[in-house]
């Protein structure tokens, strides 16, 4: 299949034989990892073999808006994410961040949080800039019991424990992705992420003896799955949009299911733009199925001017241009003729040969 460092199934085979072998001392890498592949997607190489910079604060952001929601209690318990008896920088930060947004156990967004407190946010990141450079990033590539790392995703020879701020500045505050990686990472987003949850949930679950197998959807806390949360959209999308689904038409009645267009799986972006009224026959058919085009295109044209109206009234991302980036690089990293969600059970073979504007090399909206 060509040579190894672009072979997207080597390269996952690899990354999940690090991930599977030995005992994890926390979700770090885990939530590294998805923040890799999330980084890829969304800023993919215009060619297979291209390398791939990381600023490692962009890291540290995405790593930060995994943990967010995280860190709020669970059943009335706060899990714990590391080993007992070990620091736990990057979810003291998170809570920190938090703390100073003043938003409680609520599910105020990371980005109204960083509007509220700036200073707040910055002295985050860069705690979370160092303590990802400390561990989880020189780790991602180390077999346990091996005393040197096989850098097979980026060079992490400038990195570990005794790194300092100077020694991140001199290598630009960034990793590089090897040629092939960002590529192989993207196109393996729907296997890999999936399987980086269920790892995770078996974690937390190692590390809190208090979630048993009676202890409820411990997952939907961890990644977002309790929905409820996304139903404040559904009036203003009502009445901004018309009560309708958006991939049939249909009339729908007052409790009908918010969807993800991009789907959840795959890009966990809750963004206003992401989101649309779908009925519940279409939303039950289309699942995570990645959706055709045609549906990207009608969903990344609707009226900007209406979504940053509702964004300001619920205090809520739109995200477009990270949507737009995210569909680029999804679509991009996709073989020619998979099958694509078009409605309900209907599908249409993937066909960029005339890309819309959204996947058009070096196009940016504004």
């Amino acid at each position: 299949m060509g040579n190894k460092s672009t072979d997207p199934l080597l390269l996952g085979q690899r990354v999940v034989a690090i991930l599977e072998t030995g005992q994890r001392d926390a979700t770090y890498k885990l939530a590294t990892l998805m923040a890799l592949i999330e980084h890829c997607i969304e800023n993919l190489p215009e060619q297979a073999t291209d390398t791939l910079r990381v600023p490692i604060p962009e890291l540290a952001h995405r790593v930060l808006a995994i943990y967010w929601r995280q860190v709020r209690p669970f059943e009335g318990h706060e899990l714990a994410q590391r080993r007992t008896g070990r620091k736990a920088r990057i979810i003291d930060a998170t809570k920190e961040l938090r703390d100073a947004a003043r938003t409680g156990d609520t599910a105020l967004s990371l980005e109204v949080a960083m509007m509220r407190t700036p200073k707040a946010y910055q002295q985050a990141i860069d705690k979370i800039v160092i303590a990802l450079a400390k561990q989880p990033l020189p780790r991602l590539q180390k077999l346990p019991g091996s005393a040197t790392s096989d850098p097979f995703l980026y060079d992490d020879s400038f990195l570990g424990e005794n790194v300092s701020r100077r020694t991140l500045r001199q290598h630009g505050d960034a990793i590089v992705l090897n040629p092939g990686v960002a590529h192989g990472l993207a196109r393996l987003a729907g296997l890999l992420r999936p399987t980086l949850e269920i790892m995770w949930v078996e974690d937390v679950r190692q590390m809190n003896k208090f979630l048993d197998a009676e202890v409820p959807d411990v997952a939907g806390h961890l990644f977002g799955r309790e929905r409820t949360a996304l139903t404040v959209v559904r009036d203003p999308f009502k009445e901004a949009f018309g009560p309708h689904c958006f991939y049939c038409g249909t009339h729908l009645p007052a409790d009908n299911p918010i969807d993800h267009v991009l789907p959840w799986s795959l890009v966990g972006i809750d963004g206003l733009a992401n989101l649309v009224l779908a009925c519940a026959r279409c939303n039950g058919d289309k699942r995570h199925a990645l959706p055709s085009v045609d549906i990207v295109n009608r969903v990344l044209t609707r009226d900007r001017e209406a979504l940053e109206e509702i964004a300001a009234d619920l205090q809520w991302p739109t995200q477009h241009e990270r949507v737009t980036a995210a569909a680029r690089g999804i679509y991009r990293g996709q073989p020619e003729g998979v099958p694509t969600w078009a409605g309900y059970k209907q599908t249409e073979r993937l066909d960029i040969s005339f890309p819309p504007w959204w996947i058009m090399t070096g196009y940016s909206p504004r």
